[in-house]
């Protein structure tokens, strides 16, 4: 399959909001779930190649992007948004038949909860690095980090909650250096091919805190023509669009997302009786790190299997067609 795989769009009522969402492909029905402040067009690669296997449903979460909701957004929770996955999974497999589900970062939090809330929907569950600190060692060090990070943007703005989160998630001198959870939890995570520029939105400052002209690069420390991008690194207007929806979705994630999905308490007893369905997802270059160290500790508490995905916590992004791969083993394993 290839970017261009046909796309249908739909839009469903959902309670208290209206869900943009994405269907490619024909076969049984294959829901992937953006985490951060991504929304549908963070799988477009990843889609298209599964979509010779799959029927694969790609949506905006409620509140972001085209998925606007009823009224003024307030604190999000992570049985909330599992409850519309199973609205949608109702719409898009209306015989009953039970769904596979992959979610990453904040988004794999939110696949978990569906799996405790509605096993009966779900064939398969993916949940690739959810940064779940109950799970951690230290979980008050945990919270802790993630509260500093909305104290940040509250006080200074997207970028200073970025360069927080970026802090305290750098790995331990010795450790290989990874991207956290939100260059992670911020989901546009660090972009596939020709998704580089679009993806780079949790990185950019937000307009009211872009440079000055006093503190603009001088000539010297600007790219060289050698280094500016070339005509085909520049995005696509449809990726330019993915930028910008990305960068909107930032302030609604570090205000009302990461927080209370971060700090949700899984379900333990309902996720082991489903043990069999889910499966623990891991960047091989991220092992060392929070979201991976809690989502092994998840995986030894509940029985689930462990499965390794290339790159780190961001690699849906990394390279997307080595994660489409990876990801096809997975859901056709027995």
């Amino acid at each position: 399959m290839t970017d261009r795989t046909p796309v249908r769009t739909g839009l469903l009522t959902v309670d208290g909001a209206t869900l943009h969402h994405e269907v490619r492909g024909e076969g049984p029905l294959l829901v992937m779930m953006p985490g951060g402040s991504a929304d549908a067009g963070i799988y477009d690669a990843i889609a298209a190649d599964l979509a010779d296997r799959w029927t694969v449903a790609t949506f905006d979460p409620r509140g972001y992007s085209r998925s606007p909701l009823d009224g003024p957004v307030t604190g999000q929770s992570p049985a909330t948004h599992a409850d519309d996955i199973v609205r949608l999974i109702d719409l898009l497999s209306p015989d009953g038949a039970p769904a596979a589900l992959f979610g990453s970062s904040s988004s794999a939090v939110v696949a978990l909860a569906a799996l405790a809330r509605h096993p009966g929907r779900l064939s398969r569950v993916v949940a690739h690095e959810p940064p779940v600190v109950a799970l951690l060692p230290d979980p008050d060090e945990g919270r802790a980090l993630f509260a500093a990070v909305r104290e940040a943007f509250r006080r200074d703005g997207v970028a200073a909650a970025m360069a927080t989160m970026a802090a305290g998630l750098a790995p331990e001198e010795g450790e290989a250096a990874a991207p956290g959870p939100e260059q992670a939890a911020s989901g546009p995570e660090q972009a596939a091919p020709g998704q580089e520029r679009a993806a780079a939105a949790e990185e950019a400052p937000a307009p009211e805190q872009a440079p000055t002209p006093e503190q603009a690069p001088t000539p010297e420390q600007a790219p060289s023509p050698e280094q500016a991008p070339t005509p085909e690194q520049a995005p696509s207007p449809e990726q330019a669009a993915i930028f910008r929806r990305m960068h909107a979705n930032l302030p609604v994630f570090l205000e009302h997302v990461l927080c209370p999905f971060s700090g949700y308490v899984p379900d333990l007893v309902a996720l082991k009786a489903a043990a069999a369905h889910l499966v623990v997802g891991v960047g091989r270059d991220s092992r060392a790190l929070l979201p991976a160290v809690a989502a092994e500790g998840l995986a030894r508490r509940v029985g689930a299997g462990v499965a390794e995905f290339p790159g780190g916590h961001i690699g849906l992004t990394e390279d997307p067609r080595a994660f489409a791969a990876r990801l096809r083993e997975v859901l056709l394993a027995t």
